[in-house]
């Protein structure tokens, strides 16, 4: 069961998740400074404060904080548009130029035959 265990991590795609995870944590780590130390502080100055963790209800000794839940969503909100910002517009995909198609010999061969039978009606 350990052999099993040391083949399947030595696997190249296990290898290449734990570097996707890493990578992406420290990205994550980035984009969430962007959105705290920049983004939402630019906001601040249009919209005025967007902290909206005091908001609370309570129902008996129940304290329900809405208003952290807003935040996170505004968070996610803006670092979701910042990572499409960065994939789609900071990492230009190289254009793909369309790949030339070669015909089959058979293409050919049909092809020749199908010039012919043109050929032959037009003889007669």
């Amino acid at each position: 069961m350990l052999k099993e265990f040391k083949e399947f991590i030595a696997r190249g795609n296990v290898m290449d998740l734990a570097v996707g995870v890493i990578v992406g944590a420290a990205f994550t780590a980035i984009v969430n400074s962007l959105v705290t130390n920049i983004i939402n502080p630019l906001l601040g100055i249009f919209v005025g404060s967007i902290d909206f963790s005091n908001l609370v209800f309570t129902v008996g000794s129940a304290h329900f904080r809405y208003g952290a839940f807003i935040n996170s969503v505004i968070n996610f909100l803006i670092i979701a548009f910042v990572v499409f910002l960065l994939i789609n517009k900071l990492i230009a995909k190289p254009a793909e130029e369309p790949e030339e198609v070669v015909p089959s010999q058979e293409e050919k061969y049909l092809q020749e035959i199908v010039e012919l039978l043109k050929q032959d009606k037009t003889e007669h």
